[in-house]
């Protein structure tokens, strides 16, 4: 029996993923149009979308969807291509954007709300979907724009400004005439942000970092846009401003850590009289087509930049890859590479 491959969440991991532990590829039957009903069409994952928050679903904890089932297929989102099809919507060839999950092929159907049909846009690549054009580009913009309420003239500061949200938001608060400092975790990266137009940016993991963050901050910070936590939160709280607003993204610091631990500053809040808010990108569900038209106008105009980090190896590569984005290896969107793009398949 020819079989695809899937995988499933084997155990709920103690701090990090553990390769070879933490989850488990499982063989599945391989389908053909024979295994489709009408309004479905049979998909197979190009490329897997890799994203922070996918730490989070592992923990059986109350959160904004439920955790990842022990035995179940690991939760993402995907590109993937129609290979044979029973669907008045997507036809054999067309791309789809899915929340397929870890998996080589599956079943799409036509009252799917979360399937998209992809058109590739004017300076636009089919990654953009599960990059600047997707989640990732959405949470920037809602998150600097919506809960930030950059305005121009203000002095925004972003943590894991080198990652797939945090690059993106550094960029539209240049086009908000905002004064940008990023913080990154390599040299390299460093040099990448002020090459999108960050007015300085500063590598966390140098020695003097702390007081070099004092000195690029004298001015104080009107928008913290945090995708990290820990130390460097506890830092951008000691500089705020007055009424200053605090974007919480992301704790990626955090995420992997057998004792999570909170600001110490948290003080600051009170007495600078901050706005620290959290927020989760579905719940603009409705303004996604406004805000993708934005950046998909930017993008096409030359005035916002990314960069993708592909690993190509296939599903077995994943979990490994996804461990490392948790150690920075990535610049920019992280994505697995399941099938070559180039490729056909009909079935």
């Amino acid at each position: 029996m020819a079989t695809t491959q899937t995988v499933v969440l084997a155990e709920r991991p103690k701090g990090d993923v553990q390769p070879g532990k933490t989850f488990e590829m499982q063989p599945q039957k391989k389908l053909s149009i024979n295994d489709l009903k009408d309004g479905q069409a049979l998909v197979e994952t190009i490329y897997l979308s890799l994203d922070p928050a996918m730490r989070g679903w592992l923990n059986d904890t109350r959160s904004y969807v439920p955790p990842v089932p022990i035995g179940g297929v690991m939760r993402g989102a995907v590109i993937a291509r129609v290979v044979a099809s029973k669907s008045s919507k997507y036809g054999v060839g067309c791309h789809l954007y899915a929340s397929c999950g870890w998996r080589e092929q599956a079943v799409v159907e036509d009252k799917d709300g979360d399937v998209q049909k992809l058109d590739v846009p004017k300076g636009g690549r089919l990654t953009d979907a599960l990059g600047v054009l997707g989640m990732t580009g959405l949470t920037a913009y809602f998150g600097i724009i919506d809960v930030g309420k950059v305005n121009r003239g203000d002095f925004v500061v972003v943590s894991g400004a080198a990652g797939a949200t945090g690059s993106v938001v550094c960029q539209i608060a240049k086009l908000k005439g905002a004064t940008v400092l990023g913080l990154a975790g390599s040299d390299d990266k460093v040099e990448w942000l002020k090459d999108l137009g960050c007015d300085d940016a500063l590598n966390y993991k140098d020695a003097d970092f702390a007081k070099r963050f004092r000195a690029s901050t004298k001015d104080l910070i009107d928008v913290f846009f945090d995708n990290v936590g820990g130390e460097i939160l506890d830092l951008a709280l000691s500089r705020a401003k007055p009424h200053s607003r605090f974007v919480i993204c992301g704790a990626i610091s955090q995420y992997n850590s057998t004792e999570p631990k909170g600001p110490k500053n948290y003080m600051m809040i009170i007495s600078m009289r901050i706005r620290m808010e959290g927020f989760i990108v579905f719940d603009y569900k409705d303004q996604y087509p406004a805000a993708q038209q934005e950046l998909s106008k930017w993008l096409a105009e030359g005035k916002i930049q990314r960069k993708e980090t592909i690993v190509k190896g296939g599903l077995g590569v994943a979990e490994k890859a996804l461990l490392g984005l948790y150690k920075g290896t990535n610049t920019g969107k992280l994505l697995v590479e399941v099938k070559s793009e180039a490729g056909e398949s009909k079935l």
